[in-house]
């Protein structure tokens, strides 16, 4: 069963914005809106923006944005629908749910089912650790001299698996699981030579793996007998319906609440990191589970704060990967820093020989950012060998140049440049050679701009002069972005109620744009929206996408009709200034808009055409057609900039 429209609906208004975040951060009202210091990342100015007239929420500084829905989504790790069936609790909403299709009730019930086998198996590993002879007289043991204390082997739920080969199975097949679920949860195996199943974690203590909100989805497992040498030390759960190894971080249902107040996450290797530092008070903590770290786990980490510290080994392995994910975190726009540990110790070990207050202290003086850390390990590496410190220059402004955010580039550039005594023009002529590289490298596909971004280009939205060709491709991201934006707040209003009533800007858009496709996924994807909605006699009002379910939907239609600053009437009365609003001018807005994307796409016509004249000889017998196809494009350019206005070059 899944919640119903209207029901989703009924949430959704009951829910007020105000009220939901008012429960989680202290709110203050300016104005029509409220504000706030954001829950999302530290700040101390408040410039978290809370909208009650439009049921949603912006942050101007980290750029986090949604409904009430996705508010609770981000500060309790749920999914949309356990945030729907949270709010509704919370304001005595009955839940009315509809039907599923076949195909979406079996995904629900299997999901459903591996969560509750893998509950089982969490109570079934925790019992034998704690009630069995086997569990007292090996794996508490193991723990023990890990110095883990009963609390913590309950806050982490740590287990044992019994060295019979199916001790677990026999237990969950007594209890009613089918062979078939227990199997696509992967806790167990089958034999290759005679085909026979048996229990995947045999004789190992058991770290059980939480997603965000808490609930089992996986297992990891350390081998405990000294002669397995042929076995691996750690044994993971295969991927399943619920468990996507490279977007699982182990911890961060422990350490999401800490690691928002304290607003940075401590990242390390191994699950028994995780746990010392926990249990010596450090809470903010997460391990990518000995493997490389991914997008993923990095957007994961992202949703609780912006702040990374990789605590990595002090051996050369540890470093080289340390320095990987570095690369990472930053193209993700984090900021991040590296502790590296004296050799022979790991943060588990480290922080049992000195203390919770002393291992703070040495992440405090030694946590280096990337560059520094990069310039200290690279002098040492280098020598006074011009070659291999030229080469690790390249490697430290290629690090800078994943920094999507081009001041902090700036600045590490400059950071850079004192620190290697090197010329600073010489460093932004490599970043500019890489940065160019990535261009030419990357689809034709611009990146997405925020709505204060657009709000300083948008009266610069024109089409190009001439032949210049260097922007067309930026020219129609902003003009799909310009019709889109159109759509999303102004699409359901009359384009001009005297002359055309009736005809909403949806309509004409639609309309006008009729065989045109869009080059943005996101735009096509918006417009797609538009048309099912149209088609469908309806014109698709501002919350349609305001609260639409889609986090990527979402959070641009916010940030397309978010202003930080606004005038206020009362102001402009008194000073008896007279600006038209976007409503007056519809007509208008969109009339230019759709001319100017018709431009922007022959433009990219004409480029074309223009590199094939350049690759052809004069007497090559495909010339004439190219050249009357170059003539009738030229003619569109021309008859469409006379149109608005636009002087062009013949």
């Amino acid at each position: 069963m899944r919640i119903d429209p209207e029901t989703v609906e009924r949430i959704k208004q009951t829910a007020a914005v105000a009220d939901v975040i008012g429960d989680y951060v202290t709110i203050k009202k300016k104005g029509a809106n409220y504000w706030a210091c954001c829950p999302f990342h530290g700040e101390k100015t408040p410039s978290f923006s809370i909208s009650p007239a439009k049921g949603i929420y912006k942050c101007f500084g980290c750029g986090k944005a949604g409904d009430s829905v996705r508010f609770v989504m981000d500060m309790e790790g749920l999914g949309y629908g356990e945030a729907l069936r949270h709010l509704a609790k919370k304001y005595g909403i009955d839940i009315q749910e509809e039907e599923m299709t076949d195909d979406q009730l079996l995904r629900q019930n299997e999901r459903e089912s591996l969560l509750i086998i893998l509950e089982y198996a969490k109570e079934f590993f925790k019992k034998q650790l704690y009630d069995t002879d086997e569990g007292k007289s090996i794996a508490l043991p193991y723990f023990k001299e890990r110095g883990f204390s009963d609390a913590t082997l309950q806050s982490f739920d740590l287990g044992y698996s019994p060295e019979a080969w199916d001790a677990f199975l026999k237990s969950a097949l007594k209890q009613g699981f089918s062979q078939e679920i227990i199997e696509k949860a992967g806790l167990v195996t089958q034999k290759n030579d005679d085909g026979k199943v048996y229990d995947r974690f045999r004789n190992r203590v058991i770290f059980p793996i939480h997603n965000v909100s808490g609930k089992i989805i996986a297992f990891g497992a350390r081998i405990l007998r000294n002669d397995a040498k042929n076995q691996a030390k750690y044994l993971n759960s295969p991927e399943t319906e619920v468990y996507h190894k490279s977007a699982t971080l182990y911890g961060i249902s422990q350490a999401k609440n800490e690691i928002r107040s304290k607003d940075v996450c401590y990242l390390v290797e191994g699950y028994t990191d995780v746990i010392s530092l926990h249990q010596a008070g450090i809470k903010n903590v997460v391990a990518s589970s000995g493997t490389s770290l991914t997008i993923e786990q990095i957007k994961l980490i992202g949703r609780f704060t912006q702040h990374v510290t990789v605590l990595y080994d002090g051996d050369s392995a540890g470093i080289k990967a340390a320095l990987r994910g570095m690369d990472l975190i930053l193209e993700e726009g984090l900021q991040v820093n590296l502790v590296v540990f004296p050799e022979g110790n790991d943060p588990d070990s480290f922080v049992r020989k000195i203390g919770s207050e002393a291992f703070v202290d040495y992440i405090k003086k030694e946590a280096k950012d990337v560059i520094s850390f990069q310039a200290n390990l690279f002098k040492e590496e280098a020598g006074d060998d011009p070659f291999k410190k030229a080469e690790m220059i390249k490697e430290m402004v290629q690090s800078i140049s994943k920094i999507p955010d081009a001041i902090q580039r700036s600045l590490f550039i400059q950071k850079t440049a004192s620190m290697m005594r090197m010329d600073e023009d010489v460093l932004l002529a490599e970043l500019n050679k890489i940065q160019l590289k990535k261009m030419k490298g990357a689809s034709n596909e611009p990146q997405q701009i925020s709505a204060q971004q657009y709000a300083e280009v948008r009266d610069l939205i024109e089409p190009v002069q001439g032949d210049q060709t260097v922007e067309v491709q930026n020219l129609a991201y902003y003009q799909e972005l310009e019709c889109v934006r159109l759509m999303i707040n102004y699409g359901h209003l009359e384009i001009n109620p005297t002359q055309a009533p009736g005809l909403t800007v949806v309509h004409y858009l639609i309309d006008e744009l009729e065989g045109t496709v869009f080059q943005t996924p996101l735009f096509i994807r918006i417009l797609d929206l538009c048309k099912q909605e149209f088609a469908a006699q309806r014109a698709p009002k501002p919350d349609f996408f305001l609260h639409h379910a889609d986090e990527e939907i979402q959070s641009f239609s916010i940030n397309i009709s978010s202003d930080k600053h606004s005038v206020s009437s009362e102001w402009k009365d008194k000073h008896e200034i007279r600006v038209n609003t976007d409503e007056e001018m519809l007509e208008d807005l969109a009339y230019k808009n759709v001319l100017r994307l018709r431009k922007v796409y022959n433009d990219q016509h004409l480029q074309e055409v223009l590199s094939k004249l350049d690759s052809l000889q004069a007497d090559s017998p495909e010339m004439d057609g190219v050249l009357l196809e170059f003539l009738r494009l030229k003619e569109i350019q021309k008859n469409i900039s006379q149109e608005l206005g636009t002087v062009i070059e013949k």
